[in-house]
């Protein structure tokens, strides 16, 4: 009865979730048509959203730990599902993403991912997308905010592998700045695909930087510990608080 009880309640999330997408996307669309910040305050709102009525309607809590940057950093994550992109750009200033190009035809999402500066990415061009989103990186109009890479390129299920891509080597090998690593439990409670959105506490954290200067293999066997080590421990700990 209690787990039918939380489907019913995950599908109104669900619903609701979008409607308000919709919602706050075009109150906020004649500012956004005209202005950076008000497509970034659009989103900010957007994930506050989601973050509370997450809480009050599933019982999902959510949680930074960890220092957000607000300078230009290159930030490269964990990613286990939709929450955490909510999380990440509710934690930080300036955010963008690199994403996969069919995002672009989603509608109102990447209306306002170009309004914000994502980079688009078609992974079907092999190298010649790598020139490309680098290019973007360092040249487009927006190169000084934040720069959310997904390290394996796709939603990874909570204890399940996949490789770290060599696209976030070659951002932190080409932008020389500092990399900010974060670690995720998200995927416990909120999962890649399905609609059941589980009680208890969804964590993103904020990891030690890692300085420039590295080489690329070396980074990436670094970036790779660090991640898969904190959101094992994040995973775990959330594990054991349900128990």
């Amino acid at each position: 009865m209690r787990l039918a009880l939380q489907y019913v309640l995950s599908v109104l999330f669900i619903i609701q979730m979008y409607v308000m997408m919709a919602v706050i996307a075009l109150a906020f669309f004649p500012w956004a048509l005209f202005s950076r910040r008000g497509a970034m305050m659009a989103c900010h709102a957007y994930c506050g959203w989601v973050r509370f009525s997450a809480r009050w309607m599933v019982g999902l809590r959510s949680e930074i730990r960890g220092t957000p940057p607000e300078g230009p950093v290159l930030i490269a994550s964990k990613h286990q599902s939709f929450l955490d992109i909510i999380l990440l750009f509710s934690a930080l200033p300036h955010p963008r993403f690199v994403m996969k190009r069919e995002l672009l035809f989603t509608p109102i999402l990447g209306q306002y991912a170009m309004r914000i500066g994502c980079i688009p990415v078609n992974r079907g061009k092999g190298m010649s997308a790598l020139r490309e989103m680098l290019k973007a990186a360092k040249t487009g109009p927006h190169a000084n905010g934040q720069l959310i890479i997904f390290a394996q390129g796709t939603r990874v299920a909570p204890g399940a592998k996949a490789p770290y891509k060599i696209g976030v080597g070659a951002l932190y090998q080409a932008l020389k700045r500092d990399c900010v690593p974060a670690a995720v439990n998200v995927g416990l409670f909120w999962p890649r695909r399905g609609l059941l959105r589980k009680p208890g506490t969804a964590v993103l954290e904020f990891l030690p930087v890692i300085p420039p200067g590295l080489k690329v293999e070396p980074f990436m066997q670094v970036l790779e510990e660090v991640v898969e080590a904190r959101s094992d421990a994040l995973m775990a700990e959330a594990l054991a608080d349900k128990a």
